[in-house]
């Protein structure tokens, strides 16, 4: 069975993939906001994964909803995660099976119960977070395992997360992104995958 996977390029979503593909035909997404912009690394990424990858677009007027929100409430929280949840619902219509690499300790972007529910009831699909159970230390060690990644402030990297398109437009409205975006967030590029044996795993 198809699943298919968010994909940032990220360790989160790279390792979730990774975990997935024992059971599932995994076929990596990353959404960006408009169709021009390319993401050669998130690209590379998938590519050294092996699994396939695809470039989807969201649709005219997500964008703008997003950064009014961010500018509403003064905080990307919700805006992401309703951005999230458009990707999810546009995979639903494709995949029987859709996931992610939300973990346990995130915060965003992260659905509700209900609304996990919802997304499954109406669009007829499973939604699998195969992170939820783990602690950042662990999925960072189970990725330190696995692949090869290079680290980078929000921003600084190239990727596919839905904030990197938001704060650029943010920015060229003339706001100051510090008003809106704590600092200091981290976020990973995978750079190749790690083959590994039964012999290299620890006891």
């Amino acid at each position: 069975m198809k699943a298919g996977v968010l994909f940032s390029g990220g360790k989160d979503s790279a390792l979730a993939a990774l975990l997935l593909s024992r059971d599932y035909h995994v076929e990596l997404s990353t959404f960006v906001f408009r169709p021009d912009r390319e993401v050669p690394g998130v690209e590379r990424a998938a590519g050294s994964l092996g699994y396939p990858w695809r470039k989807r677009v969201f649709p005219d007027g997500l964008l703008d909803e997003a950064v009014k929100r961010v500018l509403d409430c003064g905080y990307p929280n919700e805006a992401i995660t309703m951005v999230h949840r458009c990707a999810l619902r546009s995979l639903a219509a494709e995949y029987p099976v859709v996931a992610d690499g939300t973990r346990f300790d995130d915060r965003v972007p992260k659905l509700t119960r209900d609304q996990v529910q919802n997304l499954q009831d109406t669009l007829g699909c499973s939604y699998i977070r195969p992170l939820l159970g783990f602690p950042r230390r662990e999925v960072d060690r189970l990725a330190g395992l696995h692949l090869q990644i290079s680290r980078g402030e929000t921003g600084s990297l190239e990727n596919g997360d839905y904030e990197f398109e938001i704060r650029e437009e943010i920015a060229a409205r003339g706001c100051r992104l510090a008003d809106y975006f704590p600092p200091g967030h981290e976020q990973s590029l995978v750079l190749s995958r790690i083959r590994r044996t039964e012999d290299d795993v620890d006891e």
